[in-house]
């Protein structure tokens, strides 16, 4: 990482633009603020990990896409800021690429992600008429109404949004699926909007090629699966940052990773000791769950209380009340 994207960063922490923000959303947003791992997303999800968007090609550009709509004498002022932005620039033309990051199922993804995607056109429409308004003289009756000359072409908008919770995405994943049933006739010229959607639990389809992009997705992927030893296998003589690892832990809401990225000699045999933890923890879980269910046969079928079944079970007190705040 660069020494300007380090001070970037400082900077992008103190922004007032996230007092309020948990900390896992803002270390998600300078995870993805790096042009490298920014590109290799766009590139696995969009192009089948074909090189089309250049790393060293993109910048970063103000997330606020803040705008006003005019509808004759109707106006609104919309104010919206996405979470990570970038301008594209593909020879002298350029792209607006976008990251939404999403820890849970937004039904009306599709309807935001529209929004965003078309508050970025109205930005740039509005730049476009700002600077044709300058040369009033030199542009057609017909060209004044809009304010854009017929020369004039917008960029498009490419969005991913980026949901990393261990539950599937069972939202829309298009406008279509957010209305009601239409038939046929109007099906067929009904304009769809499809979100371009990239999940943790199904990211093995995807050809990532950024090292620290691959390790979060696999190594976070197989947290959720509980395949340990694959983590193991992979990674025990692998790198691992101190940054990575907090998204690890920020992703997974797994303290003893979360923790382990602010010991000062952190390393591969602490990362395997985190996972280690983290399977037994889950081992424990597993058998408390066992615990509650059979307490709760017991109660159902014998007409006792929690205490009494528990006394049943002799389960000691200690663990009795860590079993009935999870009942």
């Amino acid at each position: 990482m660069t020494e300007k994207i380090k001070r970037e960063n400082k900077k992008y922490y103190k922004s007032s633009n996230y007092k309020g923000v948990e900390s896992s959303d803002v270390i998600m947003k300078i995870f993805w603020r790096q042009n490298d791992r920014f590109a290799d997303l766009f590139n696995a999800v969009l192009f089948n990990g074909r090189n089309v968007v250049k790393s060293d090609e993109l910048i970063e550009v103000d997330t606020d896409v803040s705008g006003e709509i005019f509808v004759d004498e109707y106006k609104e002022t919309l104010k919206r800021s996405r979470d990570v932005v970038k301008k594209y620039y593909n020879g002298v033309e350029f792209n607006i690429l976008g990251l939404e990051l999403q820890q849970k199922v937004h039904l009306a993804m599709p309807l935001r992600t529209l929004l965003y995607d078309g508050l970025g056109y109205i930005k740039e429409y509005n730049e476009i008429k700002h600077e044709n308004k300058k040369a009033a003289g030199k542009i057609t009756s017909d060209e004044f109404l809009s304010g854009l000359k017929y020369s004039d072409r917008l960029h498009p908008v490419v969005t991913i949004v980026f949901y990393y919770s261990e539950k599937p995405w069972d939202g829309p994943t298009s406008l279509k699926d957010m209305m009601v049933e239409m038939p046929e006739e109007l099906t067929s010229v009904f304009n769809d909007y499809k979100i371009n959607l990239v999940q943790i639990k199904d990211s093995d389809k995807y050809n990532f090629s950024n090292e620290d992009v691959k390790a979060l997705f696999d190594i976070t992927r197989n947290i959720y699966n509980e395949d340990f030893d694959k983590i193991f296998r992979e990674y025990s003589n692998k790198g691992v940052t101190k940054e990575l690892i907090e998204m690890i832990g920020k992703i997974t809401g797994n303290d003893e990773i979360a923790a382990m990225a602010e010991r000062k000699n952190g390393g591969d045999d602490m990362l395997c000791t985190a996972f280690e933890n983290y399977r037994r923890d889950a081992e424990d879980e597993g058998k408390k769950e066992g615990k509650i269910e059979l307490i709760r046969k017991f109660m159902k079928n014998f007409n006792k209380s929690a205490d009494e079944a528990m006394d049943i079970l002799g389960i000691d007190e200690t663990e009795k009340e860590e079993l009935k705040k999870k009942m």
